[in-house]
């Protein structure tokens, strides 16, 4: 790859705003970044609509059985890892459905590992691996120039995945994946370091990007969250209260349908709105392509 100009990056600007930041008092400070923090936000309302042709997307490969691949490094890495580890309690996902690449690998989420993200063979070695054609791969790069990112979407596309960047850098070429989305975030309140405003929009980002596309999937009905794991105290009252609310019954009936049907919110929903059993209701879900508010009539 062609010598990278860091110096040239919006990533490393200096903000004006901040200039004497360290001349401020903590309430200044505090307030400074609050302000800055706006920027992320209206980065993001920006980018809207780009992140919606990124979602329907995510949406088209995922109905086709494909998978969702997050790749980063650093802060963008560990977002991705965190995004990829809520989808399987929030929206009822296979393991292997999402799925993270963190340059470093694993010891890397906790600990930094310096030179991880330079080391671009490394990244497509790892979606050589694991993306085949009808996947999806979301590149996170603040800066929109990280080697190992830049790899693994290349590799993504010679395999046949779809590819999508989200970048805070606007100039990222726009052949970098099938989808740019570019945050215009603006300079750091702390010069460089992009796990503030940039980790910030690219959060909120990745958020739309999994709760929309779940969300088309059949995976909320309304806006409950209605395919969660209840492996907790608070997410078996959540599913009781679900089951109880949208299914029309008693909070006893609701405790007992939710067993019979394994935990499955869904399931004893439409249990109780249809009178069936777990496996008729099980079966109506399969035939309404797993949208609630077909099976159950709601």
């Amino acid at each position: 790859m062609a010598r990278i100009r860091y110096h040239r990056l919006p990533t490393e600007r200096s903000n004006p705003r901040s200039r004497a930041l360290d001349r401020l008092s903590p309430g200044a400070i505090a307030r400074l970044m609050n302000r800055a923090d706006l920027d992320a936000l209206r980065a993001v309302g920006r980018a809207a609509p780009t992140i919606g042709r990124a979602v329907a997307a995510i949406v088209e490969r995922l109905g086709g059985g494909g998978r969702l691949f997050f790749v980063g490094a650093g802060t963008s890495g560990r977002l991705g890892v965190i995004e990829a580890a809520e989808c399987p309690p929030t929206f009822n996902t296979t393991p292997g459905q999402v799925q993270a690449v963190m340059a470093g690998g694993r010891r890397s989420v906790f600990r930094s590992v310096e030179g991880a993200e330079d080391d671009d063979r490394a990244g497509a070695r790892a979606i050589r691996r694991r993306a085949r054609k009808g996947d999806a791969v979301v590149g996170i790069a603040a800066s929109g120039v990280t080697p190992f990112v830049r790899a693994a979407l290349v590799e993504a596309r010679r395999r046949g995945a779809f590819t999508i960047l989200v970048t805070c850098n606007p100039s990222a070429p726009s052949g970098a994946a099938r989808i740019v989305i570019a945050l215009r975030v603006g300079p750091e309140v702390l010069a460089g370091s992009t796990r503030l405003k940039a980790g910030t929009a690219t959060k909120l980002t990745l958020n739309t990007l999994t709760t929309a596309a779940f969300t088309r999937l059949g995976k909320v009905h309304g806006n409950r969250m209605v395919d969660l794991q209840p492996r907790s105290a608070k997410l078996r009252a959540r599913a009781e209260r679900l089951v109880a609310e949208l299914g029309r019954v008693s909070a006893p009936r609701a405790r007992r349908l939710l067993d019979q049907a394994r935990g499955s919110a869904k399931v004893a929903i439409v249990m109780a709105r249809r009178h069936v059993t777990a496996a008729q209701a099980r079966r109506r879900l399969r035939e309404a392509g797993g949208f609630l508010g077909r099976a159950a009539g709601i």
